[in-house]
């Protein structure tokens, strides 16, 4: 059987530039190796993609509007519930900690996009086949207090395992079960990155039983509103998705 292993990575504050090479020259060479994943906090992609808005030239509530895919409204806490990018998330997403100049932070223009990059440029320079990349950001969870990792995009490997037909303990078929990598493996590393100060964006996950791949999708993990458990409570707020 396979161990787990979650190694962050701490390296120095990531202002700008390429943002491959800083995670090269972060990583101990000692560490890369065939079918692992690096997780890779998404703050730090758009701080190299320089996604910035002043907090002077835009209002927070008119900036989400504008940057999310569906607006569903203001809730708690000076936050607005959106969808951003197959999430349902407050506030599209956008960063207010952290930010050296203080001004909104906001997700990477095309997260899988950026994921891919970091994939080829990546492998090519360790010179690794199967390689896989988790952005993560941090959510919330209805219900729950605090914040736990969900994963903005990934790439190189299949996120979902389908349990639907297999045998639980007692030979009953499974009939609803697939278990998200993909959130699974962002939930651990960001457990370990932390939230505040740690100055570690990076982690590598070891021991995992993936199938790794070329070519990656939000279409693999995202779920019609028809089918989702959660549609009758959204549904009347959502026309289109």
């Amino acid at each position: 059987m396979k161990k787990l292993s979650v190694q962050p990575i701490q390296t120095s504050i990531f202002r700008e530039g390429d943002l491959a090479e800083f995670i090269i020259q972060s990583i101990p060479k000692s560490l890369v190796q065939e079918e692992m994943v690096l997780a890779i906090t998404s703050k730090i992609v758009s701080v190299a993609e320089n996604r910035f808005i002043s907090r002077d030239k835009i209002s927070k509530e008119d900036l989400v509007k504008q940057e999310a895919d569906v607006f569903l409204g203001e809730i708690g806490y000076g936050c607005f519930l959106t969808i951003k990018d197959g999430l349902l998330i407050p506030s599209a997403g956008i960063d207010e900690s952290n930010s050296e100049q203080g001004d909104y932070i906001l997700y990477p223009e095309n997260p899988f996009q950026s994921a891919e990059k970091l994939w080829l440029k990546l492998r090519e320079r360790w010179q690794i086949s199967k390689l896989g990349i988790v952005l993560t950001d941090s959510h919330t969870t209805p219900l729950r207090r605090g914040v736990t990792g969900i994963a903005l995009s990934y790439w190189g490997f299949q996120p979902l395992r389908k349990l639907i037909g297999t045998k639980d303990l007692f030979g009953r078929e499974l009939q609803m079960t697939n278990m998200n990598l993909a959130d699974g493996i962002a939930a651990s590393t960001v457990l370990m990155m932390g939230e505040g100060s740690e100055s570690t964006p990076l982690a590598i996950v070891e021991g995992l039983d993936l199938e790794f791949c070329e070519v990656s999708s939000l279409d693999e993990l995202s779920i019609p509103l028809a089918e989702d458990l959660y549609g009758p409570i959204l549904s009347p707020y959502i026309s289109k998705i």
